[in-house]
């Protein structure tokens, strides 16, 4: 499988979607669409919106997905197999009142 994950350094849906990849034990692309403006364009691009984060896998883009429904997209298409392991963090969670204002303090502009 191939796997690209377009994510924030950062951020509760990111970690969430990482601890999946972990989980699973699958090989992953981490892009990081905050600090590499032509990472956020290609994400755009790709996805047809602006919302994070966003995993393609094998060539279909899963766009302002959590970590919760890339589990069960990868299930529902047998390209893992169910298991009991813990994915170690919420996988289906927002960025904590700390991670936005890690955030805010950094200005970020892309057009």
């Amino acid at each position: 499988m191939k796997i690209k994950a377009y994510l924030k350094p950062s951020c509760g849906w990111s970690n969430g979607v990482r601890a999946i990849m972990r989980k699973h034990n699958l090989a992953f692309e981490d892009i990081d669409i905050i600090n590499n403006r032509t990472n956020y364009a290609e994400m755009v691009a790709k996805s047809g919106q602006p919302l994070s984060p966003c995993v393609e896998i094998d060539g279909v883009m899963l766009a302002d997905i959590s970590g919760e429904e890339v589990e069960n997209y990868l299930l529902s298409n047998d390209l893992v197999k169910p298991t009991d392991i813990p994915a170690g963090t919420a996988t289906n969670a927002g960025c904590s009142d700390e991670e936005h204002a890690k955030m805010a303090t950094k200005t970020v502009r892309f057009f």
